[in-house]
């Protein structure tokens, strides 16, 4: 669902019926629990939205995104949705009842809702295993010129998204249950590659779509499932409802590249939300939503989420970050994704995969970057992707420090002129060994008052 793409399907009759009559949600009867692990698997992590009503989601296990987009990333969160994500629990609470709600309230343009996502960024199969993403959901209980606008989603993003957000669709993308306009059917769709085209014919990616089974996919609930099976060569990817598989992609339909750069970075994290207008319902509808007719406070609901993996439990790699949220250290940070930042600005880059780079830097010019989590393992390198135009005689050093910008530096590398402002490379530099959670500071020294260094992105390693 995250990504900067206009979807267009040609499903525009489904929506001319006439609306169907509404049903209250029973939540006192929609309450399951976590289903018991079956035999061959294992439980790698779960939440049964247990809680007291009108309660936030355990923050141990999810954290709430709020506003228009990401720091640093697309606007109206790369979609054209239009809501003002919130933490309020009008819009995002527990019910009390052992379920998750996700209200989108609002009318015209003046909409809010909710989208929260996995702390953990790590679920990946290991090799030879079978990795099960589940949720029980009910969405939204409208149909027809009311549900206009309205769209559920359960999916997932490749954790190099977090931090940077301009790399979709390369990091991969899962789209579980995507439904729009209150139309009976649930969309299964992989997103990858390049956009647009690419292997993955984005921007609308490689999807398929069917009825829910039995009852409609608003009046009741339904389990959707997606696997990620390493266990057979080439590997699959398959889409289910309520058991039935109705969609499937294949390893073989990618090059070597595009299928390393969705599946072998650290894994993906979990993303429950309901949007309302945007490229997708837009699409469908053929025409801009929500509208007049378009009704609020119909909530999503969720009985449970929970990831199985085939065979006995593993632990994350050690590299992994722990459960604990924040921005993977491990992962590419876009340098314009700060939070705080003196004496720079921002530009497009020339650079490969494109974006913003950081420009205007000079001495005594720094960035902040909050919440970066290096795991337990501990980061021993630091690498930067730098440009420089800098007159001769004029260089700098790019300076890392720790929950101080006047802290002590744990490692830094000098640069001078590269060729050009847009003339990209890698530098390495050694760093303090470094675990736990922390504010980062990119500090920037030196003896000139000329600007020395663009910056586009940095990351830490073990080696």
């Amino acid at each position: 669902m995250e990504s900067v793409r206009v979807r267009k399907r040609s499903l525009i009759g489904l929506l001319i019926a006439a609306a169907l009559p509404l049903v209250l949600l029973n939540a006192m009867s929609a309450n399951a629990a976590v289903p018991a692990t079956p035999s061959g698997w294992s439980l790698v992590w779960s939440d049964d939205f247990n809680g007291a009503a009108g309660s936030l989601p355990n923050s141990t296990n999810w954290q709430i995104d709020t506003g228009h987009g990401y720091p640093g990333g697309p606007g109206n969160w790369g979609t054209g949705e239009i809501q003002n994500y919130t933490a309020n629990p009008a819009n995002v609470s527990l019910d009390g009842s052992g379920n998750l709600r996700i209200t989108p309230i609002g009318s015209g343009s003046n909409w809010t809702s909710a989208r929260i996502e996995t702390r953990r960024a790590d679920f990946k199969p290991a090799a030879g295993r079978i990795l099960r993403i589940e949720g029980r959901i009910q969405m939204p209980n409208v149909t027809g010129s009311a549900a206009l606008g309205y769209w559920p989603a359960f999916w997932a993003l490749g954790s190099p998204y977090r931090g940077n957000y301009w790399n979709w669709p390369g990091i991969g993308e899962f789209d579980i249950m995507e439904n729009v306009n209150g139309i009976n059917s649930v969309w299964g769709v992989l997103h990858c590659g390049v956009s647009p085209g690419g292997p993955c014919n984005e921007t609308n990616g490689l999807g398929a779509s069917r009825a829910c089974p039995g009852s409609s996919c608003q009046s009741a609930f339904h389990t959707y499932r997606f696997e990620w099976d390493r266990s057979v060569t080439p590997n699959q990817l398959r889409w289910y409802v309520d058991g039935q598989q109705f969609h499937s992609v294949s390893q073989s339909q990618f090059d070597a590249t595009t299928w390393s750069n969705m599946t072998s970075h650290t894994g993906y994290f979990i993303l429950l939300n309901v949007a309302m207008g945007g490229g997708f319902p837009n699409g469908v509808a053929g025409f801009g939503t929500p509208t007049a007719a378009t009704v609020s406070g119909r909530p999503m609901v969720v009985d449970y989420v929970a990831v199985w993996q085939s065979g006995a439990p593993t632990t994350p790699p050690p590299s992994s970050p722990p459960p604990g949220g924040g921005v993977d250290a491990r992962s590419t940070i876009q340098a314009e994704a700060h939070q705080a930042q003196q004496g720079t600005f921002k530009e497009t880059t020339t650079d490969t995969g494109g974006g913003q780079n950081i420009g205007g830097i000079g001495n005594g010019d720094w960035l902040r970057y909050d919440n970066v989590n290096f795991g337990s393992t501990a980061a021993t390198q630091f690498k930067a992707r730098v440009a420089s135009g800098a007159a001769a005689g004029v260089s700098g050093l790019v300076e890392v420090r720790l929950d101080s910008r006047t802290g002590p530096v744990i490692g830094s590398f000098a640069l001078a002129n590269t060729g050009g402002w847009q003339s990209w490379r890698t530098v390495p530099a050694n760093i303090a060994a470094t675990t736990g959670t922390h504010t980062v500071f990119l500090t920037f020294t030196s003896g000139q008052p000329a600007d020395y260094v663009n910056v586009n992105w940095f990351t830490f390693s073990t080696t």
